[in-house]
């Protein structure tokens, strides 16, 4: 592992629209209302999230594109940010494993870089148990990709949470958080994304909200011990789509099954 990187975790999800930018956001707000130096990257070539971001944790926030920057450049980049922080949070792009056709640009690809593990962010919105067959299909796909928890998001009722927290028994990842479907807690966004955070006239009011709603459904200290293990014990250079072949699914649902 490349000693210049610092501590670090990724939230990511199995789509866009799962709710991974509020729920970065709030992070982000809460550990600065915790007094707790963290700071922030985002995954792709983008300018709107990153000042998002800046206004939530109170410093600058950074974007890689792991896709078109050279691995020294992003390196280079992590170094910097993890100078002035205890960890760095980062948000994925799209879905984990969504990026080129040969995996680079992704957000697994940069796990697999960084050796940072993986907070899944899963709308939960209109399932119960099919949310443990995502969470088992992501945790599996790709050995390199460290899945540290689970953040079920736009959770219904406490009755809703126990079915979730349930069918995930077996799969012994860590649930970090049950997030309510806080509807009041929408960031306004037009074509290609969220409006600029400059044009947000409340964007104080909804941090604050945010930390207190969504961050506060969220074991906040786990998910920072997560950021400091690093959990991701072999790095590659790139992420590849792995064939599933179907001995190897067989395989897969035999250990699971076993308990292994």
């Amino acid at each position: 592992m490349d000693n210049r990187i610092p501590p670090g975790l990724l939230i990511a999800a199995p789509s866009s629209g799962s709710g991974k930018t509020s729920i970065t956001l709030a992070l982000l707000r809460r550990f600065r209302q915790l007094k707790r130096s963290v700071a922030s990257i985002k995954v792709g070539p983008d300018y709107i999230d990153p000042a998002f971001h800046a206004a939530a944790s109170g410093q600058a926030c950074t974007s890689l594109d792991n896709w078109a920057m050279r691995e020294s450049s992003v390196m280079q980049l992590l170094e910097t940010a993890g100078e002035r922080a205890e960890f760095v949070l980062g948000e994925g792009v799209m879905g984990l494993f969504d990026g080129a056709p040969d995996g680079r640009g992704s957000t697994a690809d940069l796990a697999v870089m960084t050796g940072w593990p993986v907070v899944l962010v899963i709308d939960a919105r209109g399932m119960a148990a099919s949310a443990a067959a995502i969470l088992h299909g992501f945790k599996t796909f790709d050995p390199r990709v460290s899945i540290a928890g689970v953040i079920f998001n736009r959770v219904g009722s406490d009755r809703h949470a126990a079915m979730l927290a349930k069918a995930c028994e077996p799969l012994d990842v860590p649930l970090l958080g049950m997030v309510r479907n806080a509807s009041h807690l929408q960031l306004p966004s037009r074509h290609l994304g969220l409006i600029q955070a400059s044009e947000h006239e409340a964007l104080e009011s909804f941090l604050e909200a945010a930390a207190c709603d969504i961050a506060g459904e969220i074991d906040c200290e786990r998910l920072a011990v997560s950021a400091s293990a690093r959990l991701c014990k072999e790095r590659g250079r790139r992420v590849r789509r792995i064939p599933i072949s179907p001995t190897g699914t067989e395989a897969i649902w035999t250990a699971y099954r076993r308990g292994t």
